[in-house]
């Protein structure tokens, strides 16, 4: 067995960030590309809009099982099915020459895209020690974010280049070179949750069977729950923002680029300083349980006055704003993440993250469809801004209730 040294952990840790910047990237591909795709494909705007639903559902649906699976297969072999298996998805679409063959291309992506949350965390839990997995948790989103900053430049050179079927192709063989990559550097590792890259096949501890285990405990229904009330305002944002810039200040797509960055780098940012201010805070002796509230209220607190952008008539600073909201969100959402290592056991940590990522795109698909309700009854986006500025509070305290006082699960796999 190799020793695992501080600098193989971050490169092993560095390389699966990367593979997620892949599989982010088969989502907005086709949302960039699509004038390209419509055109081969003869899509109206509504068929554009069915096989982007049809992708969301699809994801939301494999995130029941794959949690299972991660916990099932351990971190190797779950990084060797993951990042397979979205990467030949991702490649199918290249060969699709059909509608029906490219809906199933995006069911297959959505499906298997779910795998990249619970092998994160998975991996993190394995990788690093309690009080430095905030840290590489903030690290991980913040190359998600700056991935997702790069797309609309780099998607439309690809294509250029390669033409739109090779833009996609190339997010799925650069999956596959990661892939190898992260294996070669992993040979002879054995993980924390008992899996090893060795031919010979290491006994994997992790063997769990079923949901029961996660469903009927008291924490899994805190963490899911807080997570889906917070993740309501993240795909009100994610879907409507745009939306809400074009009817506020007439911004044309292009326009759009700059006040979308500034968004996607808060949230990078809040991330990165959460998981930063969590770990230091740990090293300085503060309990478990009070820095991850104490995060936790201070991102719900700096999203309280969103509706107050509604009375600007300046830009810049609701593009500022709508920044430090994203920010929020996801300090708020890496303590709860963060707070899955600390209190599920290591054979359940997989399956208690995908159902809360369940959860939360459920609370996606429902606040998409209120939004729409509600500014077709011609309300606006104040009563939504209304409820975004306090749902971080309330799943704060939902939390509270089910989750008083934050102690590590001691349990060692195996």
């Amino acid at each position: 067995m190799r020793t695992m040294t501080p600098t193989l952990r971050w490169t092993l840790f560095g390389l699966l960030c990367v593979a997620g910047i892949f599989n982010a990237m088969d989502r907005p591909v086709i949302a960039i590309l699509k004038p390209d795709m419509s055109a081969d494909f003869g899509w109206t705007d509504q068929d554009f809009g069915n096989l982007a639903s049809v992708t969301q559902m699809s994801a939301a649906i494999a995130f029941l099982f794959t949690g299972w699976l991660v916990d099932r297969l351990g971190v190797v072999k779950s990084m060797v099915a993951g990042v397979s298996t979205w990467s030949l998805a991702a490649i199918s679409h290249g060969w699709a020459v059909t509608t029906a063959q490219a809906v199933v291309s995006r069911v297959g992506l959505g499906a298997t895209e779910a795998f990249q949350t619970p092998l994160t965390i998975k991996t993190v839990t394995a990788l690093f020690s309690p009080d430095r997995r905030s840290f590489a948790l903030g690290v991980a989103t913040a190359i998600a974010g700056a991935g997702t900053i790069s797309m609309p430049f780099l998607i439309p050179a690809l294509s250029a280049e390669f033409g739109w079927r090779g833009a996609i192709i190339i997010g799925g063989v650069g999956g596959f070179v990661t892939l190898a990559l992260w294996l070669w550097m992993a040979r002879g590792v054995r993980f924390e949750d008992g899996s090893s890259n060795e031919s010979s096949g290491a006994p994997q501890s992790d063997r769990p069977s079923r949901y029961g285990a996660i469903l009927t405990n008291r924490q899994t229904w805190g963490i899911v729950i807080a997570k889906a009330i917070s993740d309501s305002t993240w795909w009100l944002m994610g879907f409507w923002l745009p939306d809400f810039y074009r009817r506020t200040y007439d911004l044309t797509t292009q326009e759009l680029a700059v006040p979308m960055a500034i968004a996607f780098l808060g949230s990078g940012a809040g991330a990165l300083l959460a998981g930063w201010a969590s770990t230091r805070l740990l090293e300085r002796g503060w309990s478990v349980n009070r820095v991850r509230k104490t995060v936790m209220l201070v991102s719900a607190l700096i999203v309280v006055p969103l509706p107050f952008v509604l009375t600007l008539d300046a830009f810049w600073p609701v593009a500022f704003m709508m920044g430090v909201v994203m920010a929020g969100h996801q300090g708020f959402s890496l303590s709860i993440f963060s707070t899955i290592t600390d209190v599920v056991p290591v054979a359940q940590v997989g399956r208690v993250t995908a159902f809360g990522a369940f959860c939360g795109n459920m609370a996606g698909a429902g606040i998409t469809f209120v939004t729409g309700m509600v500014l077709g009854a011609g309300l606006g986006f104040v009563p939504l801004f209304l409820f975004a500025s306090v749902s971080y509070l309330l799943a704060l305290g939902w939390f509270q209730l089910f989750l008083p006082d934050i102690r590590r699960h001691d349990a060692v796999p195996g």
